[in-house]
């Protein structure tokens, strides 16, 4: 209990703290972009002296000072979603579908009408601020038969529109631009210095972003106007201006001078929350020091091999990778650190810890990998030999991670191998090989009698039901995936047709209501199939499935990273030989993702370039994270066999690794 208290406040100090300094940041420096927000608006070039001194005024008021404590409460509360929505992972539908979910998801909606919120109090402290005749939303006129009466303030009334609108719209492009995504820099740097060469694109994405707000909600207005100000004067008895031109026209909406202070306002309200955005990621991806190894009991929860096995906090999990592969590279006290021995025991804990967690790390990419490359060549074709070795060979990775397997030298057979029948076989223990989400449905009407008669579901009707008497038919049986196949890359000898098992006995007939409903079934199916609008929702985005697969490969660089540096280190700073027990998996576990990623690129989009977007708050690094796994992991691998060169034939791995890293000794690759 005493340690889990302790590791909640070691996460606190470190995670806690730093978003409640970019807080503090962001509302220290909201005086500075307010003064910058009334210098614009009064801005005067033919008369300075009174455009200063106008300033001056504007700024020691107590309406701008009362605004101030308003937008502080905006900041903090931007602060707070910050904290709350932030992902280290970008969430990246695969269809239009999953991406309309999620903007309408409950959550989310909340988020929205939050945002819409303060964008509105953000606007009306700005028109307070400014004065004149944008500061209230009745003002004094005289009707027709000459009574002063309350009259709506259109421009205020536009101004506070705006505002939610542009709080939607914010709410909305972070869930298509993954705005809350923090991404981590691959070259640190010091928090002023970041904040400094981020400011001029902060600035210049707020200024696009209002214009393109401005813009698009003076169409909206144009068309749908007469309604909130409708509502409004109704509501609270205003009447209306005769005397001044309406917004939702052409003539009052090419009023010049209230478009500049519209987009004046816009650019100051996208600068308050951009700034606390950028802030935050600053803060949060600051590289944190972790010890390797502590003296005292207490603190073992803040060590790195402890904190690399964090699962609950994730950032907790990021800082600790992102601190190992620096460690690696800058830092030889730390490295001994991690090659030295237990005492008393002479164990090797620190390496075995941290080398275990970047090797599970690995293993599972390589795992989600040969699962989509399964998927992908199931459905609605036949496997190739690639998809198939390569999930033989993640199996094998499993074994060489957990220090099960010797690694011995694999031969390979004179033929080439078609995919095993034991694909869509049941196993011995009766489950299936493949797990459920890529399993063949088998009893759906799109599957072919070739995958029923490879599952052993043989049906009356097929000509694969009972003994096969056509000669063509068992010419052609080798041809097919069947367990002599398998039997053949087991080693064992192949089996003829003649002593292939009886099949299992034909299903029952379903009965007439599960047929009419399995119909109408398949009706519905065929019918949304022809719509042109259902084929768009569902149709999954090329890039998307990719994308996704490698939305969280930082982590794995940093792995790779961390490995390769420390592996080259030990072939000069490890004195007690601890690195290299584990060589073998290293290398076996390299080869095994080179694998896999090369296969992954072979398949189609995966290996195309994403497109530019437009200037955003959204990061879009994990677009193209896939090749940076793919420079990394052949960087990784050239470190260590151009550090070990010939060394690595004494390495006992298996023919087909040392083939693949002769090519890399030969820089083939």
């Amino acid at each position: 209990m005493f340690s889990l208290k302790h590791n909640c406040w070691f996460i606190r100090k470190v995670v806690i703290w730093r978003a409640v300094a970019s807080i503090a940041w962001s509302v220290i420096l909201l005086p500075v972009t307010t003064a910058l927000f009334v210098f614009f608006s009064r801005f005067s070039l033919f008369h300075p002296i009174q455009w200063i001194s106008e300033c001056t005024s504007l700024l020691t008021a107590s309406s701008t000072i009362f605004s101030l404590v308003v937008l502080c409460g905006v900041v903090l509360m931007t602060g707070i979603f910050n904290m709350e929505f932030y992902t280290l992972v970008p969430s990246i539908p695969c269809s239009r579908v999953a991406l309309m979910w999620t903007v309408l998801h409950p959550r989310q909606c909340v988020h929205s009408l939050v945002y819409c919120t303060m964008g509105m109090l953000v606007m009306w402290c700005a028109s307070v601020i400014i004065g004149g005749r944008y500061s209230t939303l009745g003002t004094p006129c005289r009707s027709e038969s000459g009574e002063l009466v309350t009259c709506l303030n259109e421009y205020h009334l536009f101004l506070l529109l705006t505002g939610a609108f542009m709080g939607y719209s914010h709410s909305f492009l972070g869930v298509v631009q993954n705005i809350y995504y923090v991404s981590f820099q691959p070259i640190q740097q010091h928090k002023y210095l970041r904040f400094k060469g981020s400011l001029p694109m902060v600035v210049k994405c707020s200024v696009i972003q209002s214009l393109y707000s401005a813009r698009n909600f003076a169409v909206l207005y144009y068309f749908f106007g007469y309604v909130p100000k409708a509502w409004i004067s109704s509501t609270l008895n205003l009447h209306t201006d005769s005397s001044l031109q309406p917004l939702d026209s052409l003539t009052g909406l090419l009023d010049f001078s209230f478009f500049y202070y519209l987009l004046i306002c816009g650019t100051f309200l996208y600068l308050t929350w951009y700034m606390t955005v950028l802030l935050f990621r600053i803060y949060v991806t600051e590289a944190y020091s972790f010890p390797v190894q502590s003296i005292f009991t207490e603190d073992a929860e803040q060590c790195l091999p402890k904190v690399l096995s964090e699962k609950n906090t994730l950032v907790m999990r990021f800082l600790a990778l992102q601190d190992l592969a620096l460690l690696s590279q800058h830092s030889p006290p730390r490295r001994l650190e991690v090659f030295s021995l237990s005492q008393p025991g002479g164990h090797p804990h620190n390496w075995n810890a941290i080398s275990k967690e970047c090797l599970s790390l690995l293993s599972e990419l390589t795992h989600r990998l040969v699962a989509h490359q399964d998927a992908v060549a199931s459905n609605g074709r036949v496997k190739s030999h690639s998809a198939s070795s390569v999930t033989k060979s993640s199996s094998t990775a499993s074994s060489v991670i957990s220090g099960k397997e010797n690694l011995p030298e694999t031969p390979r057979p004179n033929m080439p191998l078609r995919t095993p029948g034991s694909v869509f076989l049941k196993s011995s223990m009766g489950h299936s090989v493949l797990t459920p989400p890529f399993t063949p449905d088998l009893d759906s009407p799109f599957s072919s009698p070739a995958l029923r008669h490879l599952s052993g579901k043989q049906e009356p009707q097929s000509p694969w039901f009972g003994t096969v008497q056509s000669p063509q038919i068992v010419r052609r049986g080798p041809k097919l995936w069947s367990a002599s196949t398998v039997s053949q890359a087991n080693g064992s000898p192949s089996a003829s047709p003649a002593t292939v098992p009886s099949p299992p006995p034909a299903k029952q007939k379903p009965s007439f209501l599960a047929q009419w409903l399995q119909n109408r079934r398949e009706q519905v199916k065929s019918f949304l199939a022809k719509r042109a609008l259902i084929v768009y929702l569902f149709n999954k985005l090329p890039e998307a499935s990719s994308q996704a697969l490698f939305a969280d490969s930082q982590a794995h660089i940093w792995a790779l990273e961390g490995l390769s540096h420390l592996v080259v280190a030990s072939f000069s700073e490890d004195q007690f030989g601890v690195v290299q027990t584990t060589l073998p998996n290293i290398l076996s576990s390299l080869v095994f993702l080179l694998e896999a990623v090369d296969r992954q690129f072979k398949l189609p989009h995966a290996s195309s370039k994403p497109v530019r977007t437009t200037c955003s708050m959204g990061d879009s690094t994990y677009k193209t994270q896939r090749f940076a796994l793919r420079a990394a992991l052949k960087t990784s691998i050239y470190r260590i066999t151009t550090t070990f060169g010939e060394h690595l034939n004494a390495v006992n791995i298996s023919t087909e690794h040392r083939k693949r890293l002769q090519q890399f000794l030969e820089f083939k690759e």
